[in-house]
C-alpha cells in the first residue's frame, strides 16, 4: 500500500539515537497504531512492547532477532516480524524508509 488514508497523527516526532533514527506515529482509520520513519546507516538495537510488523519502505538493512545467532538482510518492499517483549539488532547499510505496525 503506498498510501494510508484518514489517519490521525501524532504531531511530536520520536527521535532516537541522536537523531538517526526518527519516526512520526499515527493511528489509522480501523484504530491501529503505526509509525514512518527513516532510519540513518548505523548499528541500533530496539526493544519492543507490542509485536511489531516492520516493512522496510527502501533502503537495506540486517536484522537479527532476539534469541538468533544470524543476521537476515531486508531490502526495500520487504518486512520481518517481531515479538512483544522481545528486542532486535537492526543494522542500517544504506538511508532506510520503514513503516511500523504495533500488533495486539
Amino acid at each position: 500500500m503506498s498510501s494510508i488514508k484518514n489517519v490521525e497523527l501524532i504531531k511530536k516526532a520520536n527521535i532516537y539515537f541522536n537523531g538517526n533514527v526518527t519516526s512520526r506515529s499515527f493511528i489509522d482509520q480501523d484504530g491501529s497504531e503505526k509509525s514512518l520513519g527513516i532510519m540513518m546507516p548505523g548499528l541500533y538495537n530496539f526493544g519492543t512492547g507490542k509485536a511489531e510488523l516492520m516493512e522496510i519502505l527502501s533502503g537495506e538493512v540486517e536484522v537479527k532477532l532476539e534469541g538468533e545467532n544470524n543476521w537476515t538482510l531486508y531490502e526495500g518492499d520487504s518486512e520481518f516480524s517481531v515479538r512483544a517483549n522481545s528486542n532486535f539488532d537492526i543494522k542500517v547499510k544504506t538511508i532506510t524508509d520503514y513503516c511500523c505496525s504495533y500488533l495486539d
